[in-house]
């Protein structure tokens, strides 16, 4: 017996998957700047950083500096280490 998949009519976000494409960024942007200078937007939050308002620090420096990158800590306190190579194993015999 079939599960009908097959006929289910198929993905619905085809051709809508990942970044938009790039005239369509460029056209927001250029609606955007219509509004409001990005200056004026720069020089607001350069104010709010000046009065110590933290949530625009950290914007501040997302933008001056980047992100921090995520990092993942392996050891433990007990000097017991884990090597993905060791519990996958990726079919190699040593």
């Amino acid at each position: 017996m079939a599960d009908g998949r097959r006929n289910n009519g198929g993905h619905s976000t085809k051709g809508k998957a990942g970044r938009p494409p790039k005239a369509e960024e460029i056209a927001i942007i250029e609606k955007m700047d219509a509004i409001m200078i990005p200056d004026k937007a720069w020089q607001a939050l350069a104010e709010k950083v000046i009065e110590n308002d933290v949530p625009a620090v950290k914007l501040w420096l997302a933008y001056r500096y980047g992100n921090p990158k995520d990092t993942l800590n392996l050891n433990s306190s007990e000097g017991i280490s884990l090597s993905l190579k060791d519990m996958v194993g990726f079919g190699l015999d040593d």
